[in-house]
């Protein structure tokens, strides 16, 4: 609505000033679209030619991007037009100012196509802004790019001028006056990225600044004015006093800077007696400017150390590290692949890898006496990209020379690493500023591999890092953060691509295993260490085919196994406490560990082969060591049933586990047998055992029953029924123990009961003759059985009620049982006590359907009697009587038959 407010009409806009500006009607309007496209612009217009077939225009980021590749020159400074304040000049009215800009070279050459009104338009000499009408003081805020070769900018200037256009003679312009600035100042650095007030100066229109000299002999600037204040007043061109005109400025250039420190070290050259004194003030130079020119200044360094190693050497040793550190922070990360471009194609320093070896070896030796070891600590962190330059430097002379000095580099190299077994060595327990450099050392080292593996074979680099690894102190008892350093090392190791060759992971993996077992022995940083053995147990299974792995698995069988087993025990018992007492956070974190662990155990277990499992009940020196080690591993098996350590619905690694215990157990078997059977009997691990395999055979996961038919087969395809594996194993072993299956009487009645009810025929069919030989078992100790009848009796109640058992069970039940004691001569009491028990079946189910379905509740009353009057008068269980009697009182009352109910209770009497 008012054109002096135009130069602010997008702000205007996002703001929503509609007082400012009348919006279009519905009518009018502009359609855009839009297209995102990834990657550098050599790989989009590869990817998109149709799209540059079309003569698209490159618009540039106003300042620099995120990363500034080696290689990308750019020279653009973005000029705006900011504002004026002028005079009327004895005018009545105000002017229609308008500025004309040129730029022109040292010898006053006005420089063609440097002026750029926007992209896809072409080049210009000059640029003039919009005229406002009667305007003493215009804004405008218009932005050009300068696109000045960098041959040109020094010694060019802009010139800005001043004209006022007359509203009756439309051609009419005059000049009135001018202003200007240089764009280096004196001292070589640019012109500043800030706003800059320019003094104008009075001129006519029939000035022709054909002498260019004659005006820039004067102050542009204030800050010019300040320093040449004794310029003579009988000049040409007088300033106007009460006038001003304000530009601003930006630079994006990858060749010139506006940082005086940074100018003296790309020109140190031109100063050479200064040059210590230009390394040192590299710190103070922002880290901006040093991103923005990185290859240059890596360029001079490198030339300066080529120069006078003695002399430099340390200083371009610690710039080198200052700028390398640089690039760690976060700010400046993502410009690292800048410096891996510039080490893999521009770098040219074939002698810096000797000064870079020595400086690295001074820094670490004096470890052990310095007090202040920041310097020391920059290089330890620096230590990845000394590397990558000392290996490619050596490249570089290797090439050149046809591989001389290759012997020398190699003693260098192995000296530098005694120098970091060295530094590990040290005790550091009373001096924090000695464990910052050892844990800077250590997370820096992992890094340095894959150059090491550019220079030498993978056995060579692998020697390296064991005696770098195994020179840290064993005891855990460091001190808590560096043992988190030292393992967080160990982790990247066993990460790193050296640990992926198998001739490398022999040497690697012992000291690895050793500071692992150490950890765990102490309950340690045990969620690092459970990190580092899922990393090995992955690089291990990848490589399973490999005849390496076997000796690797013996070696991690040795040193794991039983650690690893007593961990999950400790876990397991903090959890279950936790449970208990504290809360759910604690047991969240506690989970978290556990199943980590379990994943462990469970890859160690399935990658261990027949020879490894006979090896190691080989290596046990006495059976009570063998014993302690059953009993842990059963132990921890019944833990992983009775836990839910994974998810519910994780129903294939559930089923992963199961194979893994069942194959497991199944080695695990013949241990039992042949050395605790007979006279060397252990009733505790034959009872573990027992109990692990009744618990695996009642998993949730592993009743197929429930189960769709798709999933059924497919599970059945891949695993078999694993249910009915181990119950081969539970009557295998029950066959072993010979006259010692009496003390299983009546325990372990029930648990085989329950799997007898199991819905899977075989497993019935192997299972329900084991009764017939507790029978018998003790009908010869006892000469009867009512031991067995009475735990049978006792368990069936509870568990048909429990809702297990069908008529089919029930029909198999007796027609095994009844098979079996034909040949018995206690047959006659063998057949009536398993008639009772069939019997007793039959109304346990009628039972069971009655309460169960939408049953009258005199049937229900009536089942219940039936099964009272059972217990009563053919097998005479008064306690069961008891329990049924309070069961049918309590449906009395239920349908208010109080009378009835009393009468129940009288039936104890």
């Amino acid at each position: 609505n008012n054109e002096n407010e135009w130069y602010q009409i997008h702000e205007n806009i996002i703001r929503k000033s509609s007082n400012k500006y009348t919006a279009p009607s519905n009518n009018y309007g502009l359609i855009i679209s839009l297209q995102l496209l990834r990657g550098d612009i050599e790989q989009v217009r590869r990817e998109n030619p149709l799209i540059f077939s079309r003569g698209v225009a490159f618009t540039r980021k106003l300042g620099f991007p995120d990363v500034i590749m080696p290689g990308d020159i750019r020279n653009d400074l973005y000029l705006t037009l900011e504002r004026g304040d002028f005079e009327r000049g004895g005018k009545s009215v105000q002017k229609n100012i308008e500025v004309a800009m040129y730029v022109l070279y040292a010898d006053g050459e006005i420089l063609k196509d440097c002026i750029s009104l926007g992209s896809g338009e072409p080049n210009l000499p000059e640029y003039r802004s919009f005229v406002l009408y009667h305007n003493n003081s215009p804004r405008w805020s218009e932005v050009i790019k300068l696109p000045i070769p960098i041959d040109r900018f020094r010694g060019s200037h802009l010139r800005f001028e001043f004209r006022h256009c007359s509203t009756k003679d439309k051609g009419e312009k005059k000049l009135f006056g001018f202003a200007f600035t240089p764009l280096m100042r004196e001292d070589g650095t640019t012109l500043s990225d800030e706003s800059h007030e320019l003094y104008v100066y009075k001129c006519d229109e029939n000035t022709t600044f054909s002498n260019h000299a004659l005006y820039l002999g004067l102050p542009c600037c204030k800050d010019d004015f300040n320093s040449c204040p004794n310029i003579p007043s009988s000049l040409i061109f007088q300033r106007s006093t009460k006038e001003t005109f304000w530009i601003c400025t930006q630079l994006s250039s990858t060749k010139l800077t506006q940082n005086v420190d940074l100018l003296a070290l790309l020109k140190w050259k031109a100063h050479p007696d200064r040059v210590m004194d230009i390394l040192g003030r590299l710190r103070h130079v922002s880290g901006e400017e040093i991103v923005k020119f990185l290859q240059d200044i890596l360029d001079t360094l490198f030339s300066i150390l080529d120069d006078n190693t003695d002399k430099y050497g340390p200083l371009v040793f610690q710039s080198l590290v200052f700028i390398i550190n640089l690039l760690r922070d976060s700010k400046y990360y993502h410009f690292r692949p800048v410096m891996d471009t510039y080490i893999q194609k521009h770098f040219a320093g074939a002698l810096a890898y000797k000064e870079l070896i020595r400086c690295l070896k001074w820094y670490m030796d004096r470890s052990a006496e310095v007090v202040r070891q920041d310097h020391i600590q920059e290089a330890m962190r620096a230590l990845e990209y000394l590397f990558k330059f000392i290996v490619q430097s050596r490249i570089l002379y290797s090439r050149a020379t046809c591989g001389m000095e290759e012997e020398q580099f190699r003693t260098s190299i192995q000296e530098l690493f005694q120098s970091i077994r060295f530094v590990l060595s040290l005790d550091s327990r009373n001096s924090e500023t000695l464990i910052f450099t050892q844990a800077a050392l250590l997370n820096s080292f992992p890094a340095i591999f894959d150059e090491l593996l550019q220079m030498f074979t993978v056995q060579e680099v692998a020697e390296f890092v064991r005696g770098t690894l195994g020179s840290m102190p064993s005891t855990v008892h460091i001190g808590q953060s560096m043992d988190v350093v030292k393992l967080q090392s160990i982790a990247r190791t066993v990460d790193s691509r050296l640990f992926s060759f198998p001739e490398s992971r022999r040497i690697l993996l012992p000291v690895v295993l050793h500071h692992i077992h150490l950890h765990l022995r102490q309950q340690k940083e045990l969620l690092i260490c459970s990190g580092i053995l899922s990393s090995v147990f992955s690089i291990i299974k990848t490589s399973s085919l490999d005849t390496s792995v076997q000796e690797e698995m013996e070696m991690m069988v040795e040193s794991l196994l039983e650690v690893l087993l007593q961990t999950l025990l400790s876990i397991m018992s903090k959890s279950q406490s936790q449970e208990a007492v504290r809360g759910q956070r604690c047991l969240q974190c506690t989970a978290e560990i556990t199943g980590e662990y379990v994943s462990c155990l469970l890859s160690l277990l399935r990658q261990m082969t027949d020879i490894h499992f006979q090896r190691l009940m080989e290596n046990f020196q006495s059976k009570d060591e063998l014993k302690e080690f059953l009993l842990k591993i059963l132990c921890v098996f019944r833990n992983l049933m009775k836990l839910s350590i994974f998810p519910r619905d994780w129903n294939v690694m559930r089923l992963l586990t199961s194979n893994i215990l069942l194959t497991t157990a199944q080695q695990l078997a013949p241990a039992l047998h042949k050395n605790f059977a007979e006279t060397d009997f252990d009733f505790k691990v034959w009872n573990s055992y027992f109990s692990l395999a009744v618990l695996y055979i009642n998993q949730p996961s592993l009743q197929l029953e429930n189960l769709s038919l798709a999933k059924r087969k497919k599970i059945l395809d891949k695993y078999g029924d694993m249910r009915v594996m181990m119950t081969y194993e539970l009557f295998n072993l029950w066959q072993n123990l010979g006259e010692n299956k009496i003390h299983f009487i009546p325990g372990m009645i029930g648990p085989f009961l329950g799997v007898t009810l199991v819905p899977q025929l075989e497993v019935r069919n192997i299972m329900i003759p084991i009764f017939h030989d507790m029978m018998d078992w003790e009908q010869r100790k006892n000469g009867n059985f009512k031991q067995v009848e009475a735990e049978l009796i006792d368990k069936l109640d509870s568990l048909v009620s429990e809702g297990k058992g069908d008529e089919n069970y029930r029909e198999l039940f007796g027609l095994l049982l009844l098979e079996k004691i034909e040949q018995e001569t206690w047959r006659e009491t063998g057949i009536s006590f398993v008639t009772s028990v069939t019997r007793l079946m039959e109304r346990l189910l009628d039972y069971r359907d009655c309460m169960k379905g939408d049953e009258t509740e005199n049937k229900k009353i009536g089942c219940t009697v039936n099964l009272l009057n059972f217990y009563k008068s053919e097998i005479n269980k008064e306690e069961m009587y008891i329990r049924y009697i309070h069961k049918l009182c309590d449906m009395h009352l239920q349908a208010e038959n109080y009378t009835e109910a009393a009468f129940t209770l009288l039936l104890y009497w």
